[in-house]
């Protein structure tokens, strides 16, 4: 899935809430030159439309910064909005380096018909996503939980999970994903 993003820079001094009342959100670039960061505005239709389809530390995008003559592909770090209203108000980019691994958190997908739930076991999930650490162009959509040998009364752990290669999974081995447990007697 390809998803692109064109933005402009800004100047410090611009007020954030002029912006948004003239349909741009701010946003920041980090990463792109070390340690330099670049103050950026970001249509408002076109934000919202990336963030319906890309995942905060996990997809990659590919940025245009028309002003710098830039592309590059970057992860969405951040996405700052109001606490009741639930308005976008802020976005910060970071561009990793391809030689650099990069952490980031990815959904996990279940997998198979566990064991336990063919004999009336009900499935109670703890997890729905882990940490892990992969090079920027091999960030995995989802890490795929097959529980089919899981029977009522097991877990299921991320020391079970397959991760895709090149990708280390950082949460902890004995962490439990999901059990199946005996059903309720009425």
């Amino acid at each position: 899935m390809s998803i692109t993003l064109e933005c402009r820079t800004r100047t410090e001094k611009t007020n954030p809430r002029a912006l948004r009342r003239q349909g741009l959100i701010p946003a920041n670039l980090y990463g792109h030159k070390g340690a330099e960061s670049v103050s950026l505005v970001v249509p408002q239709k076109e934000a919202i439309r990336v963030l319906r389809s890309a995942s905060v530390n996990n997809t990659l995008i590919q940025l245009t910064v028309s002003d710098l003559n830039w592309t590059g592909r970057v992860l969405i770090r951040e996405v700052q909005t109001h606490p009741w209203k639930k308005e976008l108000h802020h976005i910060s980019f970071f561009c990793p380096s391809g030689q650099k691994p990069v952490e980031v958190v990815v959904p996990l997908k279940i997998v198979g018909q566990a064991v336990g739930l063919t004999k009336g076991g009900v499935l109670e999930q703890m997890l729905t996503e882990v940490k892990v650490r992969c090079l920027p162009g091999g960030i995995p959509e989802v890490i795929e939980a097959d529980i089919s040998g899981v029977d009522i009364g097991k877990n299921f752990s991320v020391g079970d999970l397959v991760p895709p290669e090149g990708v280390t999974i950082l949460d902890e081995p004995q962490k439990t994903i999901l059990t199946i447990v005996p059903p309720r007697k009425l």
